[in-house]
């Protein structure tokens, strides 16, 4: 896991085996964002088995395999697709490609699981909606700032437990190091990246659906801007929007690439979630110049004030959740509404922002 490099962050957590052995089997195409690994560590596990990779990059291959020394090398995606065993593709394509490649799994027979953001789009949505209605199978989305942060999790089960009541606004702050050294070319370029709303924004608009209950929301106001890498001008380093649930739940939050190189990993990621009875922070990568760990999570509400070190404690029951949900057409890990309406949001608030220097 590297705390210092968010494109290749992959988290590693306690094994929570929901299959037998050989029960679900996965493959991995397209290696162009280090979240694969990431998707991979936590679908394996939940007992997954990853028998195939096929990138057309021989060397991201070659780093794939050396991570997983188990897997077959497959000679195009085809050879995948043929392979009856093969229930789940996942996928870190270039982002503006990887809603097309959702559609060919899925009218492979595949379900589909990709790094977020899903679309560049929203003629990219269309297409894997329609897709997902006329096939029946899964488009599923690593929305990981929730579903792989152990601190992340364990605020969605005390909101759910009613710890802080009604939940009212979420604010989410996401900064990441740029690292620009360590970035492909397609980063850097509008068209395959869709911009930072859509990029990075997609996790924190997930995440506001998520916690405060809402099916859908109106982008109230969005801002973008590049205040610092003038050298990429077709990067985006700032981004703010703020939405209203259809709950009347209300959500700001920021993203941006201006994180300093002296913080102590890639990105002070925070979210502060107001509740009617209380009230939830999270330090999700790091509690800065106290602890380096993160997963720090406190909880204020009417019985008091509470701090959670929740490293290691939690785990993460998105990837076996998603895993059943495959092998039972359930929707208890997330449901294709909610996945997709975090997509479209955010492309919603990417379209209509402001441009400002």
């Amino acid at each position: 896991m590297q705390k210092s490099d968010g494109m290749n962050y992959a988290p590693k957590g306690k094994p929570n085996i929901v299959v037998q052995k050989g029960e679900f089997v996965f493959a991995a195409i397209a290696l162009d964002h280090g979240h694969i690994y990431g998707m991979c560590n936590g679908l394996q596990e939940a007992g997954a088995e990853l028998k195939w990779v096929y990138d057309q990059d021989p060397a991201k291959v070659k780093a794939f395999v050396e991570r997983y020394p188990h897997v077959k090398v497959a000679a195009s995606e085809q050879e995948i697709f043929d392979d009856a065993e093969v229930k789940l593709i996942a996928s870190a394509a270039v982002p503006s490609e990887r809603g097309a490649l959702g559609v060919r799994a899925m009218e492979n027979g595949k379900d589909y699981f990709t790094d977020k953001a899903p679309f560049t789009t929203l003629d990219q949505l269309a297409a894997a909606k329609a897709t997902v209605e006329a096939t029946g199978r899964k488009f599923a989305v690593y929305y990981s700032e929730r579903l792989h942060v152990e601190s992340a999790v364990f605020a969605g089960q005390l909101i759910e437990e009613g710890a802080i009541g009604r939940v009212v606004q979420v604010i989410g702050l996401g900064p990441h190091l740029l690292g620009h050294s360590n970035r492909p070319d397609w980063f850097f370029k509008k068209e395959n990246y869709g911009g930072i709303l859509c990029d990075i924004g997609s996790h924190q608009i997930e995440q506001f659906l998520h916690y405060a209950g809402c099916k859908d929301a109106t982008v109230v106001s969005s801002k973008v801007a590049n205040y610092h890498a003038k050298d990429y001008p077709e990067l985006e380093d700032f981004g703010d929007a703020t939405l209203i649930g259809d709950n009347g739940a209300t959500n700001y939050f920021r993203v941006d690439w201006l994180t300093p190189s002296g913080l102590g990993t890639w990105g002070d990621g925070r979210t502060v979630i107001l509740g009617t009875e209380g009230y939830i922070e999270l330090r999700k990568y790091i509690d800065i110049a106290r602890d380096p760990q993160g997963d720090q999570l406190y909880l204020v509400n009417q019985q008091g004030e509470k701090h959670y070190s929740l490293h290691g404690q939690v785990g993460f029951p998105f990837f076996g959740q998603l895993i059943l949900d495959c092998l039972n057409r359930t929707e208890h890990a997330m449901t294709q509404a909610h996945t997709f309406k975090a997509a479209e949001l955010c492309l919603i608030a990417q379209a209509n922002a402001i441009r400002v220097e």
